[in-house]
């Protein structure tokens, strides 16, 4: 005990002493509500660090900030030049969205610093009243260009937080997220989610990722670090100045509503570059691919081709009977066959079907029945290829009316324009970047699948409109672990969720696989629909096979019903790991939504109605569990009901084992 405390009066001294800014060295800006504050100073090596403070308790303490450059050290020996203050306060709309309405409002402070070798750096700080943001900024001078190594932006825990994360070299992010303490983390992807000791939450994740590599974080003690994604050369990023970094920011909440509810992400991120966004439509979507990931159906041609022109009729036919405005098709093109083992001399062709495949006759079929095809590129990887080919491929879409585009990378390491490469490393971003552009020229939206994790570039750029970047609905077809367990769903929401919308695929109505038995869905019926509601995404596709949906019309009823586009979003309540109840409002409408979803322990809840509008009437129609529902044993137990609700009423609701809920919530 003796040593321990000593150890910690030394500590403290050593902080007092690095912290022993002259008043010229320190400077602060607080959040809009005054209850958060940074503050900035230069340690007696002329170490760049910042602190925060919230409601008078240190959160992080002294913290150091920096780059090692290939030829120096840039992580002490500055000066403090200048430092400036401004303020921002908007209101913008989002183009589609969680929420129709978004606000800005923050407090901003730019030291402007100059190192002993001449090189200008101004670190960029914003104070937001539900968290703190940073990044670089190399104005123009008279170096003109660096190579990054590595970035020593740090996060020294006051307290030390249970962290949610999953391993950096995840393949392709999809993993079961778990949580340990800080100090027995590994290295993990960006982003990560905290439980602090205070029973607040933060989520820890970057923004605006641009012509720079992903960043993930590395774990010493209470301390984080940050760990950039390289190329194989193990560099971190080539960058002509002048050039500013990804924004680094931290969300810090009292509760998880708050936390969700958090738009600092988005507000970080440029505004819309697209003139006339009008043609970016959200929809619902079924496809030609549950049955190849059950194994029932081939992407490449032969007796059990899945997307054959018949089968797309079929698909198509049922989605205009059913409101569903597209459906995909993956596996039409020429490529599939042998794909997994080629190597970069093969690659897809994009614009030649395979010959059961007739891709004009189905661009009339879509007209006459009013439903979009949604198209398909894999790439196996080969990024380089795809890039030289996007105009063609794009061009050839556009031509047959087709406004949205799967994107596939299933390759560990893609060959970029540059070689080998992660997909996280600088050379990835700016393909992926490339492709979004590419898209929008051609007035063609982006769900991108093997991504980098999203980052809110879709406020810039709103034909990216989804992603996958998660372990996601297909790997209860055919995971060797059985699928994901019922747990898995309730930690998305707080997790990958709070980086972007994601292409999960929820609305499974069909539990048994005989070609996979011992792979299934962990889920009940009722938890199915609830996911439409809980899960975001604009582009949001119901995965199961028509026949499975044609057998259970009266629960696909609320995939019919339910939205994809969001006037208000919230919380009403959740515990990572153990259930989420979210309730949402239909864009430019009156009606609400509500989705609840549990893990494998049945529970039950309040849902407080709240946040309808007072003095209206609303009709309840109901899904939920029956009384003996389970998603191992009794999945299809299905009650429907309706009631008459106003605001303030409460309804209880009781989840089964993997079960959930779902509520249509129509004004009257």
């Amino acid at each position: 005990m003796k040593n321990s405390t000593m150890k910690r009066i030394l500590y403290l001294m050593l902080v007092a002493l690095c912290m022993s800014f002259t008043a010229c060295h320190r400077t602060e800006v607080c959040s809009p509500d005054g209850r958060l504050a940074v503050r900035f100073g230069l340690a007696a090596d002329g170490v760049p660090q910042y602190e925060v403070v919230r409601d008078g308790k240190t959160v992080i303490e002294p913290s150091s900030l920096g780059f090692e450059l290939a030829d120096m050290s840039l992580r002490a020996g500055f000066r403090l030049c200048d430092s400036r203050q401004s303020s921002h306060d908007e209101t913008w709309e989002t183009v589609w969205g969680e929420e129709r309405l978004i606000r800005d409002r923050h407090n901003e402070l730019i030291v402007s610093l100059e190192h002993e070798s001449g090189v200008k750096m101004n670190i960029i700080f914003r104070a937001f009243n539900d968290g703190f943001a940073f990044c670089y900024d190399f104005p123009e001078q008279e170096r003109d260009s660096i190579v990054i190594m590595s970035e020593h932006s740090s996060y020294c825990w006051a307290q030390e937080p249970q962290v949610w994360s999953i391993p950096w070299r995840t393949e392709y992010y999809e993993a079961l997220w778990s949580k340990a303490a800080a100090s027995a983390c590994d290295t993990a992807c960006s982003p990560v989610t905290l439980e602090l000791a205070d029973g607040g939450f933060a989520f820890m994740h970057e923004a605006a990722l641009t012509d720079y590599p992903a960043q993930n974080y590395t774990f010493n003690g209470l301390e984080m670090g940050t760990y950039l994604t390289p190329w194989q050369s193990g560099v971190a990023a080539y960058k002509a100045t002048p050039f500013m970094t990804p924004w680094r920011f931290v969300i810090l909440t009292d509760n998880l509503p708050d936390l969700v509810a958090s738009r600092i992400m988005l507000n970080l991120n440029e505004p819309c570059a697209i003139e006339d966004p009008s043609w970016i439509r959200p929809m619902k979507f079924i496809g030609i691919w549950w049955g190849m990931h059950q194994g029932s159906m081939t992407w490449y041609a032969g007796p059990i081709h899945g997307a054959t022109t018949e089968n797309m009729k079929r698909y198509m036919d049922f989605a205009a009977q059913n409101g569903i405005q597209a459906v995909l098709a993956e596996g039409w093109n020429v490529g599939w066959d042998g794909w997994s083992t080629w190597d970069d001399t093969k690659h897809f062709e994009f614009t030649t079907p395979y010959p059961d495949w007739d891709m004009d006759e189905l661009a009339r079929y879509s007209d006459s029945v009013g439903v979009e095809i949604v198209g398909h590129h894999e790439t196996g990887g080969n990024a380089a290829h795809y890039e030289s080919v996007l105009d063609e491929a794009y061009a050839y879409y556009q031509a047959h009316g087709v406004h949205a585009v799967k994107t596939g990378y299933v390759y560990p390491i893609i060959t970029t324009v540059d070689g080998k490469q992660f997909n996280r490393s600088q050379s990835g971003v700016r393909h992926y970047r490339k492709v979004i552009e590419t898209a929008a020229r051609y007035h063609i939206c982006i769900d991108n699948h093997e991504p980098v994790m999203p980052t809110g570039l879709q406020r810039t750029w709103p034909n990216l409109m989804s992603q996958e970047g998660v372990r996601g609905q297909e790997w209860n077809a055919w995971a060797k672990d059985g699928g994901s367990p019922c747990e898995h769903v309730t930690v998305l929401p707080f997790t990958r969720f709070m980086a972007g919308p994601v292409d999960y695929t929820p609305g499974v109505f069909n539990f048994e696989n005989p070609i996979i038995p011992d792979t299934r869905v962990h889920s009940t019926l009722a938890n199915q629909l609830g996911l439409f509601v809980v899960f975001y995404s604009p582009l949001q596709m119901a995965c199961d096979l028509p026949e499975n949906y044609r057998k259970r019309p009266e629960a696909f009823r609320f995939i019919h019903d339910v939205p994809c586009d969001w006037e208000h979003s919230r919380l009403l309540s959740g515990v990572i790991g153990d259930y989420v109840v979210m309730a949402r409002q239909e864009r430019g409408g009156d009606d609400w939504y509500v989705g609840g979803i549990t893990d494998e322990q049945a529970r039950e809840t309040d849902v407080v109605l709240d946040f309808l509008d007072k003095g209206a009437s609303y009709k309840a129609v109901i899904y939920r569990d029956g009384a003996l529902a389970d998603w191992e044993r009794n999945p299809y137990s299905l009650i429907i009901e309706e009631q008459e609700v106003t605001e303030g009423d409460t309804l209880h609701m009781a989840m089964g084992a993997g079960g959930g809920f779902a509520i249509q919530l129509v004004k009257q």
